[in-house]
């Protein structure tokens, strides 16, 4: 099981086994190289540690724990773990600052604790399979056991087609789970409890102040997040490119007086492509940067390497360059800084201007919102490029009108829960469950103060988790890379969570007090230009580069075998999509990452 995870840790494996416990561990050396060695323990032996990520926060616990009596063997920052689950008990998980995925036995209460730090940074999967319970940070691990079976869950397929992953605690596979963030799974006396240690809260609780103070104490929080977060025995280096988030981090590394090592990618197709603005940063800043510039066959010829170190269905495409960029920035560097997080903390992301103006929107005539603005929409020419007019406007009329969290999980859908009805055979549909049900699960007694802010705990909870975090974890651990991420540090999350909404969304300027946070520290082009996102040409890659893939795996007579998906829908997908009728990127996409894991992890 370890060995599939090699991947994680080339530096050293770790392996205990003892009663009726066995752990085992993959190590990235980082912190303590020399003598930071997995399984950690505690002064009897009692106590047993695995953990994947870092503890930020632990020369602060080292110091407290000492005090009270406490001996540390090892200079790892993952040993305070052990002493501070001995000092705190269960409530040692409120005290870590970090990211991590762990497990910890105890030997003389019979106890194993599984924990997951609080957004999700880094992942944790379980099964239960003969009478054992079985672990891992990816799901290959626990498929590596000798006979756990490999069965597609078909309620985690329909959820796949709508949110372009499976949201947690769903994983593909029939009865393997992802624990939930800020979660930790306790097995005690032939017991499995789940239990919640943190939540976010989204309730307005800034003292009273004026904007600048507001923006004087986000900026000093983020900096002494980056510096926190710059711990590190090996060669460092960051993400840069360009846009508010990585900019912001790289003006904090060099404020702190780091010497930043800036890494980049660019495209030759310009409205994908952002290097640009990554060298201005630079060189206002003054980092080493470097930069790769890509072809698009180059990322092309990927798609299936990818794929197989996705052990789920995923179909963000952004996982491409943000593994090119890993591979790339690993050849300098062990650890990388992004910056991952702004966007769901901080109001980024166009829907949330979207929900803005669907209030409005939902205030015109039936005769207009229901027929006069879709058929606009539709009648506008297809166009290929990244975010564009024609792509944005179709998607926002086919779901002004909806409630507010399902109005916004359609909008980032690829296929609505009726398109995925006609996509799906008769066999699979009669097994489907309530597409929605994880949105409804994630809002369950919970009480927001606006629906502004409804739905940034959704990006927080799925999208941040079960997309972006997924993919940067996947692609920089699969070239054996640490990507850390101070905008998701602790202290930054508890903050940017109690910030007002027009502090975030205002009007419609997005990221307001971030970006107040900023001025004077970066260039006013770079704090104003509007978001970009990490997109690649998949509508023209599947018309050029990949349509024999695309033609190959989506074939009739291949999905006439597989009994899945219909045919003819799949086929008039293709047939509009290559023909330029429609512009079909996302459908397509989503079907053929499905069908290259389906290739590579179910057998046929």
């Amino acid at each position: 099981m370890a060995a599939t995870l090699v991947h994680r840790g080339p530096d050293s494996a770790g392996l205990h086994l003892a009663d009726v416990v066995g752990l085992a561990i993959r190590r990235l050396a980082i912190v303590d190289v020399e003598h930071g060695d997995q399984p950690l323990f505690n002064e009897t032996g009692d106590v047993v540690l695995v953990c994947n990520g870092e503890i930020y926060n632990a020369p602060q616990l080292r110091e407290e724990l000492t005090r009270a009596g406490h001996t540390f063997r090892t200079g790892s920052d993952c040993e305070a773990v052990v002493h501070a689950y001995e000092e705190f008990g269960d409530d040692f998980l409120t005290r870590l600052n970090g990211m991590f995925g762990l497990a910890l036995w105890d030997a003389r209460k019979h106890r194993l604790l599984l924990a997951r730090d609080r957004v999700g940074i880094k992942p944790l999967y379980y099964a239960q399979h003969a009478g054992l319970l079985l672990f891992g940070s990816e799901a290959k691990g626990i498929l590596a056991f000798p006979g756990f079976p490999r069965s597609l869950d078909p309620v985690s397929l329909g959820q796949y087609l709508t949110y372009e992953y499976v949201p947690t605690p769903r994983s593909i596979f029939a009865g393997l789970h992802k624990l939930r963030p800020g979660h930790v799974l306790v097995i005690e006396d032939g017991r499995i409890e789940e239990r919640v240690y943190w939540q976010p809260d989204f309730t307005p609780r800034l003292p009273a102040a004026g904007e600048r103070d507001a923006a004087e104490l986000l900026w000093l929080t983020i900096r002494e997040a980056v510096r926190k977060e710059l711990m590190s025995d090996v060669p460092l280096g960051m993400f840069l490119s360009g846009g508010i988030d990585s900019s912001t981090i790289a003006a904090a590394m060099t404020e702190l007086g780091a010497e930043v090592r800036s890494f980049s990618i660019g495209f030759r197709e310009q409205s994908f492509d952002e290097s640009r603005h990554g060298r201005r940063v630079a060189q206002h800043l003054g980092t080493h940067h470097e930069e790769q510039l890509l072809e698009a066959h180059e990322m092309a010829d990927l798609v299936p390497t990818v794929a197989d170190l996705l052990d789920e269905p995923f179909a963000d495409a952004s996982v491409i360059p943000t593994y090119l960029l890993s591979r790339f920035a690993r050849q300098h560097v062990t650890v990388a800084l992004g910056g991952d997080g702004g966007d769901e903390l901080f109001a980024g992301y166009p829907t949330i201007q979207a929900h803005r103006l669907a209030r409005y929107y939902r205030r015109l005539p039936a005769l207009v919102r229901d027929r006069l603005a879709p058929a606009a929409a539709n009648a506008l020419p297809v166009s290929r490029r990244n975010l564009s007019f024609d792509f944005k406007a179709k998607r926002f009329v086919s779901a002004a009108s909806q409630p507010a969290a399902r109005r916004h999980q359609l909008w980032l859908a690829s296929f609505t829960p009726e398109q995925a009805g006609q996509l799906l055979t008769a066999g699979v549909r009669q097994h489907l469950g309530d597409t929605f049900l994880p949105v409804d699960e994630h809002l369950d007694g919970c009480e927001d103060p606006d629906e502004l802010s409804t739905i940034l705990r959704l990006d927080m909870k799925m999208y941040l988790e079960g997309d972006i975090l997924l993919k940067t974890d996947r692609a920089s651990m699969g070239c054996s890379l640490e990507v850390r991420v101070p905008l998701l540090n602790a202290d930054v999350v508890e903050l940017a969570t109690h910030l007002p909404i027009d502090l975030k969304l205002h009007g419609l300027t997005r990221k307001y007090l971030l970006r107040k946070a900023v001025a004077g520290k970066l260039p006013q082009d770079i704090i104003d230009r509007p978001k970009k996102g990490f997109g690649i040409p998949v509508a023209d890659w599947l018309r050029a580069e990949l349509r024999g893939l695309l033609l190959d795996q989506l074939s009739p007579d291949r999905l006439r075998r597989q009994g899945l998906f219909e045919p003819a829908y799949v086929s008039n997908l293709i047939d509009e999509h290559l023909e330029g009728r429609r512009d079909n990127r996302k459908q397509l996409w989503t079907l053929l990452m499905f069908q290259l894991w389906q290739e590579r992890y179910l057998p046929a």
